[in-house]
């Protein structure tokens, strides 16, 4: 074989392979887009719901309010025969199943809203004023057209009737969407229609959070040791073998650390944020290790001989010259770390952050949910309202990920220093 031929030969080598790259970065795309799509398309209809717009009178008799009443007896008022006399009237019904299934239209929330329009403005009484009743799930998954209405009606959960009504509310213009701030603002729910992540949200921002506290600081000391003063024997590299050991250890295995000692001996509150996050700082603890000593590491040795040259210290030098310089790619890596510690499931499920929980946490020591478990309970949910919220769930999730590992990439382009 010439050389031509060998030259000829080697440069379509290249560009087979130079296409195979190509192609492979062209396939990984194509799933991830495709992937997105089926999360947002099965998502994006969480975000609003439906409301029947509805003609209330706030009966003095049914109260027993009068206007100017005070929050507290308000608070202590029943609205529910207002409610159920506000729903009847809405469409006719003839018997009394009619009006159990008109009823059935509506949430279970009705007179929570209807007493909070009363809260908003306590001089209701003897008026009639129109609300946006959140509807069922069944009628929202019927409106966002998720309910296929077609089926023979013993397979439906729909009757003939409820759809009768429900036809007439759309003519009459009556259905509306509204943006679903319950999504946000609650707690989990048996109820597709009522449920939301308020408490998962909270729960993952105080798990983030203590992990952070309990991880960061022994990581970045331990770090330091370890590369600037520890001395080089058998003793330290055993460590650092156990902590490349531990970075890779699955983190099923830490959910059964902190069910044996933190549940089990310490006793430490089951179900609680303060617990997912020691279990999680455990966890997250040898991920930062390893890239903080690499940002150590990644420190040219001049810099320290010029700080012990002008005369500082051992504990000068490293302290007020290397970590410094160190602490960008600390920093990303604490980042990624913790986005990590956010999307992890298993351990969590183990310590009991499984239960059903509707209040938000107002303290770490409060039982809570965070948002892969939540995930995780929805997406075991045979309700077709509990599919929307598990996507937009996971698109919640994958927008807090996406905006820590740009924080990382940021931080890091951003101080880290060159070195030639």
């Amino acid at each position: 074989m010439t050389k031509e031929e060998r030259l000829k030969k080697r440069h379509s080598a290249e560009k087979r392979f130079r296409f195979y790259g190509l192609a492979s970065i062209f396939v990984a795309l194509l799933f991830v887009l495709i992937l997105v799509q089926n999360i947002f398309s099965k998502g994006s209809s969480a975000f609003i719901k439906t409301v029947i717009k509805t003609e209330v009178f706030y009966n003095q008799e049914l109260l027993e309010l009068k206007n100017g009443a005070s929050e507290k007896d308000i608070i202590n008022a029943d609205f529910y025969e207002v409610m159920i006399e506000s729903l009847i009237k809405s469409f006719p019904a003839k018997n009394i199943d009619e009006e159990n299934e008109l009823i059935r239209l509506f949430s279970a929330d009705a007179e929570y809203e209807i007493k909070k329009a009363f809260l908003n403005n306590n001089n209701l009484i003897g008026e009639k004023i129109i609300l946006d009743l959140t509807a069922s799930d069944d009628i929202d998954q019927l409106h966002k057209g998720n309910y296929p209405r077609d089926l023979p009606e013993d397979r439906r959960r729909i009757s003939n009737f409820q759809l009768a009504i429900y036809d007439n509310f759309v003519e009459n213009g009556k259905i509306g969407k509204n943006f679903n701030n319950y999504y946000f603002t609650k707690g989990d729910s048996r109820d597709p229609e009522l449920a939301g992540i308020g408490g998962a949200i909270v729960g993952s921002i105080y798990s983030i959070l203590i992990c952070l506290l309990l991880a960061f600081p022994v990581a970045v000391l331990a770090s330091i040791y370890l590369e600037e003063f520890a001395p080089k024997n058998k003793i330290t590299d055993f460590i650092e073998i156990n902590i490349n050991n531990l970075a890779a250890v699955p983190s099923i295995v830490y959910g059964l650390l902190a069910l044996q000692i933190l549940l089990a001996t310490i006793q430490l509150p089951r179900s609680t944020p303060l617990v997912a996050g020691i279990t999680l700082a455990l966890m997250t603890l040898p991920r930062i290790i390893i890239p903080c000593r690499a940002s150590l590491k990644a420190v040219p040795p001049s810099i320290r001989e010029g700080a012990l040259a002008v005369g500082a210290s051992k504990f000068q030098s490293v302290f007020h010259h290397v970590v410094p310089l160190a602490m960008p790619g600390t920093l990303s890596g604490t980042i990624i770390g913790l986005a990590q510690a956010l999307g992890e499931t298993a351990p969590l499920i183990l310590i009991g952050m499984v239960a059903f929980v509707v209040d938000i946490p107002s303290s770490p020591i409060d039982p809570s949910s965070s948002l892969p478990v939540q995930v995780y309970l929805w997406s075991e949910s045979a309700e077709r309202g509990f599919v929307e919220k598990t996507s937009a769930t996971i698109m919640i999730l994958l927008t807090f990920l996406m905006i820590m590992n740009f924080l990382a990439v940021y931080l890091r382009q951003k101080f880290e220093k060159r070195w030639n």
